[in-house]
């Protein structure tokens, strides 16, 4: 947890940096906007001054003030604040310019919105108001709603590159959270221990499995698959002989099954494995394989540990209207491999065709 916590302040106070190279390019743009009204305006050189200082010297102004701080986040989201100041400052000093007015108060906002810290935007709106409240009763300026063409086009590129930049940065952000939703789902449908699905995915798997045999015949079949006397390896070999021997089940399972096969961690010690599109008597080897894998298997760490396991089968049949009750049948096929000696597949299988063929 402290590492995680470590690398979230990391972020945070390079946050800065990160800032930088999209306040210089936004306060360039921003100051070509204003260059337009200047020039249509025929400003007087101070107002030339103040444009050079606040959009093209701030940005490295505010780099400096954040690299300098000893806490560079608090000084940056300052910055971000003197950011949305300054937009306002230029409001009246534009005469109130319809087009860039708006276009400098939106983006400086906007951008407020997508930096991710917390109610910045709410902040930062006295600071836009008051500054530009306060500088339009110092200069009292004329009101100049119009935009010349000169000032549309000085304008256009703050409009169009903020859109695009932000339209990439949704489009990051989209496949970034895609991406983590993806990797959510995946850990919701594993297990980590052992690498099988988690009992709800497995269950999903199997229920779309029973529904299609209902629906189109197609065979399937369940295994439920439990280690024998696991209480009894835990209690003499130590729990993390018990971890190790589930996770090498898992391991197991997965080697023996087909691909097209569905393996699971019921719970404990249980695994359960749905066999698709097989018929019983194919399952039955498949399960008989496990069978024998796992009374070989021999854990690196705690090899006199000797495992053996009981396999109930039970194929899918008309009378299984519901996964409950199939997955009932297998587990009663399990509870009699148990009582019949352990380390054993007994199965719930219609007869085959051609006889028994299990000899």
């Amino acid at each position: 947890m402290s590492h995680f916590s470590s690398r979230q302040d990391d972020f945070k106070q390079s946050a800065y940096r990160r800032i930088y190279p999209l306040r210089v390019v936004g306060m360039a743009l921003g100051a070509l906007a204003i260059a337009g009204v200047l020039i249509d305006q025929h400003a007087a050189p101070w107002r030339w001054a103040l444009m050079v200082v606040s959009c093209l010297l701030w940005p490295h102004i505010a780099l400096l003030r954040a690299r300098l701080s000893t806490d560079s986040y608090r000084a940056e989201r300052h910055n971000l604040l003197i950011d949305s100041a300054i937009a306002g400052l230029w409001v009246p000093l534009m005469h109130f310019n319809l087009l860039p007015s708006v276009v400098l108060v939106t983006v400086t906002t906007f951008d407020k919105l997508s930096s991710g810290m917390h109610r910045l935007w709410l902040a930062s709106l006295p600071g836009l108001f008051g500054a530009g409240l306060l500088t339009a009763l110092i200069v009292r300026p004329p009101v100049q709603l119009e935009s010349s063409l000169l000032v549309v086009l000085c304008t256009l590129p703050l409009l169009v590159v903020h859109t695009l930049s932000s339209s990439i940065g949704s489009y990051r952000l989209i496949r970034t959270v895609s991406r983590q939703n993806k990797l959510l789902e995946q850990l919701r449908r594993t297990d980590t221990q052992t690498g099988l699905y988690a009992r709800d995915h497995w269950q999903e798997q199997a229920d779309a499995a029973l529904q299609r045999f209902h629906a189109t015949g197609q065979p399937a079949c369940l295994m439920m698959i439990d280690v024998d006397h696991f209480k009894q390896v835990n209690d003499t070999f130590g729990h993390t002989a018990g971890d190790e021997a589930i996770s090498a089940m898992g391991q197991l399972i997965r080697g023996c099954i087909r691909t097209e096969d569905c393996a699971g961690r019921y719970g404990g010690d249980e695994f359960a494995v749905l066999c698709r599109n097989i018929s019983p008597h194919e399952a039955l080897g498949i399960a008989e394989r496990i069978r024998a894998e796992v009374q070989m298997l021999r854990l690196p760490h705690h090899p006199d540990v000797q495992l053996s396991s009981s396999i109930g089968l039970a194929a899918a049949a008309p009378e299984f209207n519901t996964l409950q009750a199939w997955m009932k049948a297998a587990d009663a096929s399990l509870y009699s491999a148990k009582h019949q000696g352990r380390n054993q597949v007994a199965d719930h299988l219609p007869p085959s065709p051609l006889g028994d063929c299990r000899a």
